[in-house]
């Protein structure tokens, strides 16, 4: 793991998603699999993108991004649940995993906030 924590599970939760939404064999299934893997990716995506931010506002704006669609990822998550389309199990780890990296990236826009006041 590198020393950025957020990066090293939003990239895991990423492919972890990848392989769960290559796995799915539900049958009309494409346009939810389609919008979890756009979410769960973006999240690491916009956390990568935060790094190379061209301000503090910039970076705290990509991380707020982030969150968002960590949230959105979530949704599409607990749908396919609810709709069969993955078993508990599977939901469960997807959920904990994309709830840690919600409740760090809440941190690291508070932090950044802050210290930029």
């Amino acid at each position: 793991m590198s020393e950025n924590k957020l990066l090293d599970l939003s990239f895991e939760f990423a492919v972890s998603v990848v392989n769960l939404v290559d796995n799915v064999k539900t049958p009309k299934s494409s346009y939810m699999t389609d919008q979890l893997a756009r979410a769960a990716t973006s999240v690491g995506a916009n956390i990568f993108e935060a790094q190379y931010a061209q301000s503090k506002k910039d970076f705290v704006s990509k991380l707020e991004i982030a969150l968002k669609e960590s949230n959105e990822t979530s949704y599409w998550l607990k749908l396919m649940y609810a709709t069969q389309r993955i078993d508990e199990q599977t939901y469960k780890n997807s959920e904990k995993l994309c709830g840690n990296i919600r409740r760090l990236l809440i941190a690291s826009c508070k932090t950044a906030k802050e210290s930029s006041k």
